[in-house]
């Protein structure tokens, strides 16, 4: 059992939970909690460090999960002091378990075929549907386009590189699992990209704007679809809005002038859905 606050391995933990750059030369980043513990593939899994409340505490099924993991030579498996638990974890509160999990690389063609897509498959994704984000900085709405975005359908997501780190804890948490199912890229330019989308493989953007002439759901979403959001202030650049095919409006009634990030994208995207079962 790890006891000291001063270990060596605990100190990197506390760092992978605060600081994007350590997570980013190692490759690396951390759930908490076994419901994030549950929907981690294990061939991401590095290490796992629990406390011994959290394990005589299991269920039939996570105590099934646990073994499995103790049992891969590929990952390490640690129990620790409560102190120490407290040391490494990003929450008030830990739930009693942190694991080191290997960030996962994908690349644009992921994206457009989605991540089930295969010749052969029933899940096959007969159109791309891409959400594209521009410079958003809070980590919960970040979660939570991955999350939604998911329960839409999104092939991908494609974000500029001035976003919030998608290992941000927060963000992962907010993403209830998503993370490791869902595509994404971080692009150097967001205009580029989606130049290259629409020339090269005939993915049609809309960029959620108040400049839009027809409303979000006076469009068909059937065929290969994007829709790009941006910054919770700021919104788009107007390099962006004006490389999107068209703007796109979501009405409001009342005197608010715009909508949250996330909940633009949930709108759009369950849209898009909402057509396809169609």
């Amino acid at each position: 059992m790890i006891s000291s606050t001063n270990n060596s391995r605990v100190k990197k933990i506390a760092e992978y939970a605060k600081k994007a750059k350590a997570r980013r030369e190692d490759g690396v980043f951390l759930i908490e909690g076994i419901r994030m513990l549950r929907e981690v593939p294990i061939d991401q899994l590095r290490e796992v460090y629990a406390t011994s409340h959290f394990l005589s505490n299991l269920s039939a099924d996570d105590n099934n999960i646990i073994e499995e993991i103790r049992s891969d030579d590929g990952v390490s498996f640690e129990e620790v002091s409560d102190d120490v638990m407290r040391k490494m974890a990003d929450t008030q509160t830990p739930q009693g378990v942190i694991a080191v999990v290997k960030q996962k690389k994908w690349d644009l063609q992921d994206i457009l075929i989605g991540k089930e897509s295969d010749s052969n498959s029933e899940n096959s994704v007969a159109s791309p549907l891409i959400l594209i984000l521009e410079n958003i900085q809070d980590p919960g709405n970040l979660g939570n386009m991955f999350r939604t975005g998911e329960g839409a359908g999104v092939t991908g997501i494609i974000m500029s590189s001035d976003m919030a780190d998608v290992y941000n804890p927060k963000v992962v948490r907010s993403t209830m699992g998503a993370i490791f199912r869902v595509p994404f890229i971080y692009v150097e330019s967001v205009p580029d990209i989606v130049k290259e989308l629409n020339d090269k493989h005939g993915v049609i953007s809309y960029a959620a704007h108040l400049r839009g002439k027809k409303n979000y759901d006076q469009i068909d979403y059937h065929g290969a679809t994007a829709f790009i959001i941006g910054n919770e202030g700021n919104g788009l650049t107007k390099e962006t809005a004006d490389a999107a095919t068209d703007y796109v409006l979501i009405p409001m009634l009342g005197k608010v002038e715009s909508m949250n990030a996330a909940t633009s994208a949930a709108i759009l995207t369950f849209e898009a859905a909402r057509q396809r079962r169609q």
